[in-house]
């Protein structure tokens, strides 16, 4: 996006709450600041696809395979044709990519896909049904060429980093110094908006569905791909699980079924260029790489989150460019109705646990602060709101957005809290309704 939100709110007691997610202090918000951000520091497992694309080597590349700027013009990127065409599957990765959210991909239908249809219906004047009918099936194949699916390695440098199982208790979470991933398969699943069990779904045995005995599998060694030869092909052929480094004696290790330097098959998700320059904190650009979501995201004037809905969506104008299905709100703390201000964002915010705040003020207990992380109770940003208390924010479960009640803020995926993020200002309007 070209228009710069550096957010910057100094000196600010982070109290972020799981009860109201209160993130900003109770009254030394500065409603002109721009809010303080934490870089996640370490480069471990983030090397960037080119000089012109600061995504990480699993990119979608879409350029490649777009005529005229178009990715009408994409084909399949690896030569590895899918076992089957995975057309619901197919479609998601389209929505996801034009900026209709589908929530996790899994190739079926269900609540965030039906959404997802409604905003892109909507947004192309079509009859708005939620349903893959064929007037949408016809407005998508526009697309037709982008597959369901495509192969991609996992990075080698991916095996230097550690994992750590999050604990219970919250005194023992506040200990951590990253509340990160706990396995390399969770970091994957998100990366490709998904679950590790659709990811195991794609790769039977280890390998990419639709990988003969013919093919070779590729190993990463010092981050560049080389040939070797695959695993057999034999139905009872499985890798073996190893557990993944621990950066802690407390944390026992997390068992992972991938590896770094594996070749795997993923949904084929895009929009994920990470234009040079664009960001300018490190460990943010490093999170977007994470969560395969790019930089090149419209700007929106106002979004509308509609409570009976389950959705965000983002306008420019009265063009609909956008819509996340969400969580938002319980009977114990409602979401706030009416007009709010944006006051700034928090890329990979710590968290400020406190039973006060939890409670609505029934009961006090010892506060924690808890380390930033994609598994932290906000997830990788806070969009901060001039309502005291309240925000939009990530999660660290993202098969629970739409499903789960909030408590009292606006919840989506991290990686579409991320898109979202890149897409507001102070500027854009903020609307609550029923």
């Amino acid at each position: 996006m070209s228009r710069k939100f550096i957010a910057i709110i100094a000196a600010i007691p982070l109290t972020v709450a799981i009860a109201a997610c209160d993130f900003r202090g109770t009254d030394t918000a500065d409603s002109e600041a721009e809010v303080a951000n934490t870089d996640t520091g370490a480069d471990y497992g983030y090397d960037t696809y080119g000089n012109d694309n600061l995504a990480d080597p699993m990119a979608s590349n879409d350029a490649e395979f777009m005529g005229d700027g178009d990715m009408a013009g994409a084909t399949t990127p690896d030569g590895i044709p899918d076992s089957e065409e995975r057309p619901i599957m197919q479609a998601q990765v389209v929505l996801d990519r034009v900026g209709f959210g589908p929530g996790v991909i899994d190739g079926r239908m269900g609540m965030s896909t039906e959404n997802a249809l409604r905003g892109f219906q909507e947004a192309n004047s079509l009859e708005v049904t939620g349903e893959l009918d064929d007037a949408t099936k016809s407005a998508l194949a526009r697309w037709e060429r982008i597959p369901a699916t495509r192969v991609v390695t996992i990075p080698a440098s991916w095996g230097q980093l550690t994992f750590d199982q999050i604990p219970d208790e919250t005194a023992d979470q506040a200990e951590m110094e990253r509340m990160g991933y706990e396995s390399l398969d969770e970091k994957l699943a998100e990366r490709f908006h998904t679950t590790v069990e659709v990811l195991r779904q794609l790769n039977p045995n280890g390998r990419p569905a639709g990988m003969t005995g013919g093919d070779r599998a590729m190993r990463t060694t010092g981050g560049n791909a080389t040939p070797s030869p695959t695993a057999s092909a034999s139905r009872s052929a499985s890798p073996t699980p190893t557990p993944t480094a621990s950066g802690s004696a407390n944390s026992p290790a997390t068992q992972s079924y991938f590896t770094a330097g594996q070749q795997i098959r993923v949904p084929n998700i895009g929009a994920d260029r990470i234009a040079p320059g664009a960001v300018e904190d490190r460990g943010w650009q490093q999170t977007l790489a994470s969560l395969g979501v790019g930089t090149e995201q419209p700007e929106v004037d106002r979004i509308v989150v509609s409570k009976a809905g389950k959705t965000l969506k983002a306008y420019q104008g009265d063009k609909l460019v956008a819509l996340f299905t969400v969580s938002s709100g319980s009977s114990e703390f409602p979401l706030p109705l009416g007009e709010w201000d944006i006051v700034g964002e928090a890329f990979n915010p710590p968290f400020n646990y406190s039973p006060e705040v939890l409670t609505g003020g029934r009961e006090t207990g010892e506060e924690y602060t808890l380390p930033p992380g994609p598994n932290g109770p906000v997830g990788v940003v806070w969009i901060d709101l001039s309502k005291e208390h309240y925000g939009i924010h990530g999660t660290p479960d993202p098969s629970t957005i739409g499903r789960a009640q909030s408590h009292g803020c606006v919840r989506l995926t991290n990686w579409d809290a991320a898109r979202l993020a890149q897409m507001v200002s102070t500027s854009t309007q903020v609307i609550f309704e029923a």
